[in-house]
């Protein structure tokens, strides 16, 4: 006997259903928990606002795909419309479109959230056992040699020249076609998602999955969530059918992402009881820098980050006078189609750097955000604040001028900083005028916002966290949170195994409370 997954085609009367642990969501947190309870004998029901799909739907046609996999189709963005918010609508989650990066959170990380932040039970020695577990599950390694394509080798080359600490990025690959198109879903089931993994692993265990359903509201007797509607959505239209279906279960986890969980807590009125639902948030603010070479680096090949900068992880201070880094630096991969849309210019300009596409590299800095954003409702839709001034600022200008120093010494002949002003340099001495004049304010640069946290953070106090140690909803008997939403802070690196390792202690705790 298996599991099942019900669409839209499948729901146009709706349904009602029963299970022990009902779990919004089917990403990296909602998945590894449900994988676990699931083969522990419980009864799952997933519920997943996105659509099934298989690697046969894969066409690696960056249009296409965004509109299957990509939640708001690639479009939504912050309030101010400065940061584009980058997650997952599918089952299988943001996991589909990742990287695959996979690092375990630092030593560093796991201390600030126990000494600042009063976090109990996610220690290294708790973590530990979770990451070799899921390292093997998903066939985490370092990316070898031929998996780096050219950006990746000057990446390498650079860091060595400038005297910066680097290394082979964790990869979850088993193997690899070096199609480049990981962001549009890998259609030769290589990349390790959840999709492949901890998915078919939980329907083998007779988990439910109930895709194209979007979670709406909880019902309560109490403290005590009794049931959950969410209702049907067309999928190539994504309006709501009008057939609604309603779960009942012993428990309800909220694993929607970071964009998503905050989201529907407020929505279902938690704010009132917890004022620190939405707020405190992170997204890692990515700026990227464009390159032209005499040689062609074909950068939308082989995977995306093979070779990562470590040297500017931890932002170095002279006592609180901020001097550098605060973020890691990875070769960038964009597509063709993606690329044109990110690089600034019209008319011939633009027409300029299309026709030497092949000879265009890049790099990108995910950025350990320390400006808090936040979540809120206007109406019922949700408005995110991004910072970029402050720490958020001054971490973004240095990367600027960290990537440009990297890329000069690699051979670049141009640099592009990709602003709405179109600022561009041709050698060393124009770098350090040219990064103190980006205008870095909304709307001036695309900056992509891959890695959400913080919007339903753990602690003690009610008035200050919304989860508890054992990641359950404070003030509540039954609703948990699984996924970086619990993070006290962004993690500095690809939160995607921190996220698991998380949602395995999420699973202890829930099994514990299931009895």
């Amino acid at each position: 006997m298996s599991g099942s997954i019900k669409t839209y085609r499948d729901l146009d009367a709706g349904a009602v259903d029963s299970c022990d642990v009902c779990i919004i969501g089917t990403g990296c947190g909602g998945a590894t928990l449900g994988v676990r309870l699931a083969e522990a004998g419980k009864q799952i029901i997933f519920i997943e606002r996105g659509g099934s799909y298989t690697r046969q739907d894969f066409d690696q046609r960056e249009d296409d795909m965004l509109a299957k996999i990509d939640g708001g189709r690639g479009l939504d963005t912050s309030e101010d419309m400065s940061v584009q918010l980058t997650y997952g609508n599918n089952v299988g989650g943001a996991s589909v479109h990742y990287w695959a990066d996979s690092y375990r959170t630092p030593r560093d990380r796991i201390a600030l959230w126990t000494e600042k932040y009063g976090i109990e039970g996610h220690g290294e020695a708790d973590l530990t056992p979770h990451f070799e577990t899921l390292e093997r599950d998903l066939h985490v390694h370092e990316a070898e040699p031929q998996f780096r394509n050219r950006m990746n080798q000057l990446l390498e080359e650079g860091a060595r020249k400038l005297g910066w600490s680097g290394a082979p990025v964790p990869i979850a690959r088993l193997p690899c076609a070096k199609s480049g198109y990981c962001m549009q879903g890998c259609s030769y089931d290589f990349k390790q998602s959840q999709l492949v993994t901890h998915i078919p692993r939980a329907l083998a265990a007779n988990a439910r999955i109930y895709a194209d359903c979007e979670a709406i509201e909880l019902s309560w007797n109490g403290n005590r969530a009794q049931s959950l509607l969410a209702r049907v959505l067309h999928r190539g239209e994504g309006r709501p059918t009008g057939a609604m279906v309603r779960i009942h279960a012993k428990i309800f986890v909220v694993a929607a992402g970071g964009y998503g969980t905050p989201v529907f807590l407020l929505r279902n009125g938690l704010k009132a009881k917890l004022p620190a639902v939405g707020e405190h948030t992170y997204c890692n603010p990515c700026p990227m820098v464009h390159a032209l070479f005499d040689e062609e680096i074909i950068q939308f090949r082989n995977i995306p980050a093979a070779f990562g900068i470590d040297q500017f992880r931890l932002a170095t201070f002279a006592g609180d006078r901020y001097i550098e880094g605060g973020y890691l630096l990875m070769a960038n991969q964009l597509q063709p189609a993606t690329l044109a849309a990110t690089l600034p210019g019209f008319g011939d300009s633009h027409r300029h750097l299309m026709k030497n596409l092949r000879k265009l590299g890049g790099t990108i800095c995910w950025i350990d955000d320390v400006e808090e954003g936040s979540i809120r409702l206007d109406g019922d839709q949700p408005k995110y604040r991004v910072p970029l001034h402050g720490g958020n600022g001054l971490r973004i200008r240095d990367a600027f001028a960290k990537q440009a120093k990297l890329l000069l010494a690699v051979g670049a002949k141009e640099l592009i900083f990709g602003d709405v002003h179109d600022t561009r340099i041709t050698k060393e001495s124009e770098l350090v005028r040219a990064v103190a004049k980006l205008d870095i304010t909304p709307g001036k640069f695309v900056l992509a916002a891959p890695h959400p946290a913080g919007g339903a953070r753990m602690g003690k106090d009610p008035k200050t966290s919304v989860v508890g140690m054992d990641h359950r909803v404070h003030g509540t008997d039954n609703l948990y949170v699984a996924d970086p939403s619990v993070f006290p802070t962004a993690p500095s690196v690809d939160p995607s195994l921190t996220i698991m390792a998380y949602s395995c202690i999420a699973a202890e705790k829930i099994r514990a409370a299931l009895g």
